[in-house]
C-alpha cells in the first residue's frame, strides 16, 4: 500500500480518534468494520470454474450485474474452467480473503469431486471457503425412453429387479451428479442397473432419446423440452416439492422410494478468512437481490430455483452435501478411472 493512499489515512483517523491504548487493543476489529464499511471500493472478480454459457455461468452473470447495481461497483465475471470446476475454485481458495475475489460455484460437483479426489483437488470444500450464501438449486428428474414398460417410478424399480444388470442407465460422465445420483438410486431402491458414462449430457439424451439405453437421472432444464416434446417419459423428480416445469410428476418421495432427494447446488463463497462483516453485506445484498420476482424468472428460466441462505446455513449445506457424496462413493467403491 502506497503512503497517503486512502485506506492509510483511514486507518491513521481511526487510531487518532480511539487513542493510543484504545488502538492497540481494538484497531484490528475495528479496521476490518471500517473496511467493511467502505467495501467494496473497486472491482470484485467472480470466479465462474466453468466454461461460459452453462448453469453457473449464467446464474452467475444474473448475479454479478445485480451486485454490481445494489452495491456500486462492478463484479466482474472471470471463466476459469478446468478439471471438472476444481481449478477455479481451487484459485479462489488460494486468494486473498478480502472480499474482493468471489466464487460462483457447483457445489454439489465441487462435493463430489473432492470426495473422489481428496488427493488431487487443490481445495478443501470444508476449509477453504466462507460461504456467503447458497442461491440456487436445479432439481433432477428420471426420465425413461417412452419404449421403457415403465410409467412410474415403481414399475421401473418392479422393472430392474426382475432384469437385474440389464437396465441402462445413463449419466453425464463417471464422477457427475447423474452418475453418483444413479448409484445412491441402486443403493435405496436395491437394484442392479447398468452405469453408461457419456462425455456430457447432450450425447446421453442424444441415445437415451434414440432408445440405445434406457434410462437416466438428469437434471430438469436438460431434459424437461424432451419431455414435453414427447420424446421422454418423465416419473419423477428427485426434490421435496413438485417441480413447477415439470406439472403432474410426482416426487421420488412420493413415487416409492422415500429419502431419495438430490438436486446440484449453486452458491457463492468467498476464501477462507474473509471478514465476517464483507461476507454479512454479500449475503445482504443476495437476500435482496433473491427475493425479486425478476431475478427469480431468470433463475428459473436455467431450471434453477432462486434460495438464500445464511452464511452458517450454507455452510452446513456444503458440509451435507459432502458427507453425502462421500458416502454414495465409499459404499459404492467407485473411483475415477
Amino acid at each position: 500500500m502506497t503512503q497517503g493512499s486512502t485506506p492509510t489515512r483511514a486507518r491513521r483517523a481511526l487510531l487518532t480518534s480511539l487513542g493510543l491504548c484504545g488502538a492497540l487493543v481494538l484497531a484490528p476489529a475495528a479496521w476490518a468494520q471500517a473496511q467493511a464499511q467502505g467495501y467494496p471500493d473497486k472491482p470484485v472478480r467472480l470466479v465462474v470454474p466453468y466454461p461460459p454459457g452453462g448453469a453457473t455461468d449464467v446464474i452467475g452473470r444474473v448475479l454479478a450485474q445485480q451486485l454490481s447495481e445494489k452495491l456500486g461497483q462492478q463484479f466482474i465475471v472471470d471463466n476459469r474452467a478446468g478439471a471438472g470446476g476444481s481449478l477455479g475454485a481451487g484459485q479462489v481458495g488460494k486468494s486473498p480473503a478480502d472480499g474482493y475475489t468471489l466464487l460462483m460455484g457447483a457445489f454439489t460437483s465441487h462435493s463430489i469431486n473432492a470426495a473422489l479426489q481428496p488427493r488431487t483437488v487443490p481445495f478443501d470444500i470444508e476449509k477453504s471457503f466462507s460461504m456467503v450464501s447458497i442461491v440456487g438449486t436445479v432439481p433432477l428428474v428420471f426420465v425413461v425412453n417412452p419404449e421403457v414398460k415403465a410409467n412410474t417410478l415403481g414399475e421401473l424399480i418392479a422393472l430392474a429387479k426382475a432384469k437385474p444388470g440389464s437396465l441402462a442407465f445413463a449419466s453425464a460422465g463417471n464422477g457427475s451428479p447423474q452418475h453418483l445420483s444413479t448409484e445412491m438410486f441402486k443403493r435405496m431402491a436395491g437394484v442392479d442397473v447398468l452405469h453408461v458414462p457419456y462425455k456430457g449430457s447432450g450425447p446421453a439424451m442424444t441415445d437415451l432419446i434414440g432408445g440405445q439405453v434406457q434410462a437416466m437421472i438428469e437434471t430438469a432444464p436438460a431434459a424437461q423440452g424432451h419431455v414435453k416434446a414427447g420424446k421422454l417419459r418423465a416419473l419423477a423428480t428427485t426434490t421435496t416439492e413438485a417441480v413447477a416445469s415439470l406439472p403432474g410428476v410426482p416426487t421420488a418421495a412420493s413415487a416409492g422410494l422415500p429419502g431419495f432427494t438430490v438436486s446440484s447446488m449453486f452458491g457463492i463463497a468467498a476464501p477462507a478468512g474473509t471478514p465476517a462483516d464483507i461476507v454479512n453485506k454479500l449475503n445482504a445484498a443476495l437476500k435482496d437481490i433473491l427475493a425479486r420476482a425478476d431475478v427469480k424468472d431468470q433463475l428459473l428460466a436455467q431450471g434453477a430455483i432462486a434460495t438464500h441462505t445464511s452464511p452458517a446455513d450454507a455452510a452446513k449445506a456444503v458440509s451435507a452435501e459432502f458427507a453425502k457424496w462421500a458416502k454414495v462413493i465409499k459404499d459404492g467403491n467407485i473411483v475415477v478411472e
